[in-house]
């Protein structure tokens, strides 16, 4: 729990840092993705390496090679760049309560998938996101949107290649380590994204800031969070992590609103609230199913 926690702390830092970067230094969103991408999946690939992984046995299978590219470009790289887009274009509370959009659409897939109908709490878990997004996005009002219509596409884009990170690599992780998938994930999408922001062309305003910023979001925010969250899903359960994980948008918004001074109306903390409260209900219905 204790692993799932840090995990979910580091994102939501991550976030608003990556917010303050954009807004105050000036720093390029390909740049930061390319650098964070390349850099931390380069150093999860030797960290498996050095557990006895063997992190080259997944490109010997071109299933399995198709399969690591839809994950890294799709799934890894679509996700990482709509979220941290999205903060460029809003804001880091915005943005990552946005993100957790993910979980109903994976629930409207799997519905679809197993062509059956949600079940009462999945539809009231669907209808209370959507209000959630709508108060959101709009501060309940039909006359216009509290954010730009690309920050909102950038939101929810981020939330449906989060769904795609979350289930389209289930049978590469039945045959390869966790590490291995997301390191090669990390990097592979870092190396497509280098001939749209290639790791060299720095820009900015470049101070002791900045630099622990940026090395926070490498290291902490992307590393040791990745790792925490995957630790915390082997040893409680992918249910109970996912949980953990939901308090990211907590720790993006309060942080955004007290140190870059995000404005956030009580109509946000609601429409946040209501998103957020999906997961419960999800992981809940999970549970249920799993013991029926």
């Amino acid at each position: 729990m204790f692993l799932g926690v840090i995990a979910a702390l580091l994102w939501g830092v991550s976030g608003v840092l990556g917010q303050f970067l954009f807004e105050q230094r000036g720093i390029n969103v390909e740049w930061l993705i390319t650098i964070r991408l390349l850099i931390s999946g380069f150093y999860l690939l030797i960290f498996a390496k050095y557990t006895k992984k063997y992190i080259f046995n997944i490109w010997k299978d071109k299933k399995d090679v198709l399969q690591l590219l839809i994950f890294s470009i799709i799934g890894m790289l679509g996700m990482q760049y709509t979220y941290f887009a999205a903060i460029k274009h809003s804001n880091a509370a915005t943005a990552t309560v946005l993100q957790y959009f993910g979980p109903i659409i994976i629930a409207v897939y799997l519905a679809i998938k197993h062509k059956s109908l949600p079940n009462k709490s999945e539809l009231f878990a669907i209808t209370l996101a959507i209000i959630g997004v709508f108060l959101l996005v709009t501060h309940g009002s039909f006359k216009n949107l509290s954010i730009s219509g690309l920050a909102l596409f950038l939101g929810l884009a981020s939330a449906a290649t989060l769904a795609v990170y979350s289930i389209q690599p289930r049978n590469l992780l039945k045959k390869y380590s966790s590490s291995v998938i997301v390191g090669w994930g990390m990097l592979v999408g870092g190396i497509c994204f280098s001939f749209v922001k290639a790791p060299w062309n720095i820009e900015g305003n470049w101070d002791s800031q900045t630099y622990v910023s940026v090395a926070f979001i490498i290291i902490l925010g992307t590393l040791v969070a990745f790792y925490s969250y995957l630790n915390a899903t082997k040893i409680i359960g992918a249910q109970k992590t996912s949980l953990l994980a939901s308090s990211e948008p907590l720790v993006a918004v309060i942080l955004a609103v007290l140190w870059l001074k995000t404005p956030f109306k009580g109509v946000d903390w609601i429409g946040s609230l209501c998103i957020i409260s999906t997961i419960i209900i999800l992981s809940r219905n999970k549970q249920k199913k799993a013991i029926g």
